[in-house]
């Protein structure tokens, strides 16, 4: 019996020796912790101030939401601004500038202040680059400052045939304006629509499109001569964007003026009233 009872031990201990063991790792004392790992867990469970977002349109660059928040700290202001006078949602202003240009780290962006992606056309008079694109060496417009390209972008829009049915969309419904400027043929990208929108909504862009300003910047270039009934014809200016904005028809601005065509010059004063 004795016998009997010493093999059962001897085969339980070996048993248990051969038996896998769960692993709980923990950290000794004085040893190194991981920082890696912390770090990792801390980036995923704060307000991820540091998580880059791709940004793809003229550039493909990655920035940090923290580069995004300054940004719209830093245009927010001229964009409503120009939602003010133009009539365009702050949320498109600001979405479109933040992903074409990369939030303002994009290679056509900082060697030209091009905010918007908005290539030269055949109107254009103004300073150029040269830039690829859909194709090598495109023609791009260059500015002075990034304030010239929020005004252009405007001026683009406000003038530009194939956007005037962008002007009969609610000013609030910033979903209708992405999809209409993309039927517009303002980007060829299929997936622009998408991309804007989710840049309105993630930085809540869209509650800059009510409410007042309570000071509207200054822009460089848009000058009234020393006559306040005349208008100093600035960089990007079209015969048809200065009749809109001064509420005239063509026929009236060119009749103040003795013009016989529509050719219009940088600093050539024009009567307005």
């Amino acid at each position: 019996m004795i016998k009997k009872i010493a093999l059962l031990i001897m085969i339980l201990v070996f048993v248990s020796c051969n038996t896998k063991k769960s692993v709980i790792q923990t950290t000794r004392k004085g040893s190194k912790t991981n920082t890696s790992v912390v770090r990792n867990y801390k980036k995923t469970t704060s307000k991820k101030a540091n998580e880059t977002q791709t940004l793809e349109a003229t550039t493909r660059v990655k920035v940090t939401n923290d580069m995004i928040l300054a940004y719209i700290e830093k245009y927010n202001a001229v964009a409503q601004a120009n939602r003010n006078k133009y009539g365009i949602p702050a949320s498109i202003i600001l979405g479109q500038a933040i992903l074409e240009s990369g939030s303002g780290t994009g290679p056509l962006c900082v060697q030209a202040n091009n905010h918007f992606g908005i290539k030269c056309h055949k109107d254009w008079t103004g300073a150029s680059i040269s830039f690829d694109d859909d194709t090598v060496g495109e023609c791009f417009r260059k500015y002075d400052n990034p304030y010239d390209s929020f005004r252009d972008h405007a001026l683009f829009l406000t003038t530009g045939l194939r956007y005037i049915s962008l002007f009969t969309l609610d000013k609030k419904d910033y979903k209708a304006w992405a999809k209409g400027l993309k039927d517009a043929g303002y980007a060829t990208d299929s997936q622009y629509p998408t991309k804007l929108i989710a840049i309105i909504e993630r930085f809540q862009l869209y509650k800059y499109d009510g409410g007042t300003l309570e000071k509207e910047p200054v822009y460089a270039n848009e000058k009234v001569a020393s006559n306040p009934s005349e208008y100093q014809v600035s960089p990007g200016d079209t015969l048809y964007s200065i009749s809109r904005k001064f509420k005239l028809s063509i026929d009236e601005l060119k009749n103040k003026n003795n013009m016989s065509d529509n050719t219009i010059s940088i600093g050539q004063n024009l009567k307005i009233n």
